[in-house]
This record gives structure tokens, C-alpha cells and sequence, in this order.
């Protein structure tokens, strides 16, 4: 199996994909994988620390300004003729698409050539990419049946979640817990801003912790994003004993199967996740995404009773601590779980993975 993966900007298109690079490495004895995305987003640093080989391309995200088109569509071309030459090169029996600018061209290309294409939808409504393109492609991998309607009917679409939430769900939460030295006892909440943080999060948590609002018996982990860090430590020194600051978790699965809660942005790939592990939440969407789809994204769950939705604008340090005392209660946390896992999707790698397989039978 010789498969192109591309996807890009934020971490909601990038672990998705590699879960399933890591899915198809451990199914496929001499698979070969290359991703394929740009150097100025996360992919060009997560990727190849995961072990994934990369190649950069030149592309940048449409601007609906008129004074950004000329640079766009020239990156953009630029992009599309480095990966015919890679196409070339790595001569790929499929390409999966995880969505964002940067799997553009290199989706364009493929359907020109009729290599065929797999696209992975990770939220509740499609970005644009995957919507343009889904006509075109062997497969469409939603996370959420939700988003069918968003699609094409002649689309091929197929719900099998989201991959990342395959390698969350087999993390064991007694050694987690273990592991971050918690006693039976105490809660773990963490505060998670996403990918690349949160200025309105941090500005809340931070005022949260300083007034002291923390209930007893609860650890808090908290996660400020690399370039908030430093600021977020100043603010709060003397830290609390109650608290761990970090800019960032290399080990997210490990502290989230331990978490009794979780407080973070909606992207999808956190969804993913809390839904695999049944980790209650409360959930501030991000006002300044495409599509509102945060928004999208978390009322799936606030609609099942798997947490709870704030609003950005109603999100505040007194609020905060009304929702901490009302859900760290253990029957209201066991409802919430009970419900968050019942959407969740633990086979979601092998599910594309078969599509994979399927498609590769049928038109490879």
C-alpha cells in the first residue's frame, strides 16, 4: 500500500491523519506513507517528529480580500506543479485528504491524474475543501452523520469517526491516573485551549485561579499554548498547589484518559477524543473558525447530554465556577460520561482503513 496523506494548518486536520498513518503502519507489512503539506503550518513539525516522512509545498488559505487573490492563486499554482512532480516521484495508489488549504492541491492534482481520493471530514459541518472536492473522490469519511446533508447526494460518503479517537480509546485510565500520581479521590480537571491555545480561555482560567475558586480535592492541569505561556506563568507566580501549568502536552491521551473533566475549545479532533474516552466536558467554542463549525461541533454533544455548551461572550470566571460545582458531583459526571461515550466511534482507524482497502480493490 503506497498512500499519499495530506491536511494541514491546525491539528484538527493533521492527527487525524497521522493516527491512520500509524493504523495503516501497524495493518500493512511495507506500506509506504508520505505526507504531504506546507511548512508554515503545524503539519511540517508534528509530522515528521511522528516518524511520518514529509514534503513541504508552497500554499496559504483563500482571503476574501481582493488585495490577497494574485498571492493565493500563485502559491497556489506553485503548489499544484510541485506535487505533480511528487506525484511522480512517489507514483501514490491513493491519496486521503484530511481537509484544510493545504490538501488542495494536492487533491486537485490526484483527481486530474485519477488516482483515487479519500477524504475525512473531522466536523459536524464540512469545510470547503472536502465540499468541493467530494464529487470528485472514491470515498467521503464523516465523523458525524450530521454532516451527510452538507454533501452532494451522488457523494460516497460513509460515517467512521474520527481516527484519532482509535489511539485515545485503547489508553488505559487506572495506569494514566497511576502515572500522574492521583489518588482515588481527586479530580482531575484540565483547561485546554487546542492546538495553538487561547487568549479568551487563558484570560478567564487565569482570573478563575487567582480568586481561589478552585474546590478542594481537585488538581488541575493546565494547558496554556506555547506562545501564552510565558505571560499565563508570570500572572499566576506563586503558582498553586493545586495546579500544573504546561505549554503544551505531548502525551494529550495519557492526562486525558485520567481527566474527570475536561474545559477546552470544540475542534474536532477534541471531540474525537473525549467522545472515545466518555469525558464529560465544558465546551467554549471558538467565535473566529470558518463556518461557526466549533459552534456545530459542540451542540451534538451539549444536544445528548455529553456537556455542557458556553458561549465565549458568556464565558466568565464566576461562571466557571458555577459549572465546576455543579458537574464535579459523581452523579452528574457519570451521566455526562455515560452519554459522551455513547457517540463515540473506537474503531474509526480500521473504519478508513477499510475504505482504504476498498477503494484500492475497486478503482486502484
Amino acid at each position: 500500500m503506497r498512500i499519499i496523506l495530506s491536511g494541514g494548518g491546525t491539528g484538527g486536520h493533521i492527527y487525524p491523519a497521522l493516527a491512520l498513518a500509524r493504523h495503516i503502519l501497524k495493518r500493512e507489512e511495507g506500506a509506504e506513507l508520505l505526507y504531504v503539506g506546507t511548512a508554515a503550518g503545524l503539519e511540517s513539525k508534528i509530522v515528521p517528529e511522528a516518524g511520518i516522512p514529509f514534503v513541504a509545498i508552497p500554499a496559504r488559505g483563500y482571503s476574501r480580500r481582493l488585495s490577497q487573490l494574485g498571492p493565493v492563486v500563485k502559491e497556489f499554482a506553485s503548489g499544484l506543479a510541485r506535487v505533480q512532480s511528487i506525484i511522480r516521484d512517489f507514483r501514490p495508489q491513493a491519496v486521503l485528504g484530511t481537509g484544510g488549504y493545504a490538501a488542495a492541491p494536492v487533491l486537485l492534482a490526484s483527481i486530474w491524474r485519477r488516482i483515487p481520493v479519500v477524504l475525512h471530514e473531522q466536523n459536524a459541518i464540512p469545510g470547503a475543501v472536502n465540499r468541493y472536492l467530494a464529487p470528485f473522490a472514491s470515498r467521503v469519511c464523516l465523523s458525524f452523520e450530521a454532516s451527510r446533508p452538507y454533501f452532494p447526494r451522488r457523494a460516497r460518503t460513509v460515517v467512521t469517526g474520527n481516527p484519532r479517537a482509535s489511539e485515545v480509546a485503547a489508553v488505559d485510565r487506572s495506569e494514566s491516573r497511576r502515572r500522574l500520581k492521583l489518588e482515588a479521590d481527586t479530580k482531575l480537571v484540565i483547561a485546554y485551549g487546542g492546538s495553538r491555545g487561547a487568549a479568551k480561555l487563558n484570560q478567564v482560567l487565569v482570573s478563575f485561579i487567582k480568586s481561589g475558586w478552585l474546590p478542594p480535592r481537585v488538581r488541575l492541569i493546565y494547558v496554556t499554548g506555547e506562545i501564552y505561556y510565558k505571560e499565563v506563568r508570570e500572572e499566576l507566580d506563586p503558582l498553586p498547589g493545586q495546579v500544573q501549568l504546561y505549554p503544551y502536552l505531548k502525551e494529550m491521551p495519557t492526562f486525558l484518559a485520567a481527566a474527570d473533566l475536561l474545559i477546552s475549545r470544540s475542534g474536532a479532533t477534541t471531540l474525537a477524543e473525549i467522545t472515545a474516552l466518555g469525558l464529560p466536558a465544558i465546551l467554549v467554542p471558538s467565535p473566529n473558525v470558518v463556518n461557526n463549525h466549533q459552534h456545530y461541533n459542540a451542540s451534538l454533544l451539549a444536544e445528548a447530554g455529553a456537556a455542557r455548551l458556553i458561549q465565549e461572550s458568556e464565558f466568565n470566571p464566576r461562571r466557571l465556577r458555577r459549572e465546576l460545582e455543579d458537574l464535579l458531583r459523581e452523579e452528574a459526571l457519570s451521566r455526562m460520561a455515560e452519554a459522551s461515550k455513547k457517540l463515540g466511534i473506537v474503531d474509526s482507524a480500521e473504519r478508513v482503513y477499510r475504505c482504504l482497502q476498498e477503494v484500492l480493490r475497486r478503482d486502484g
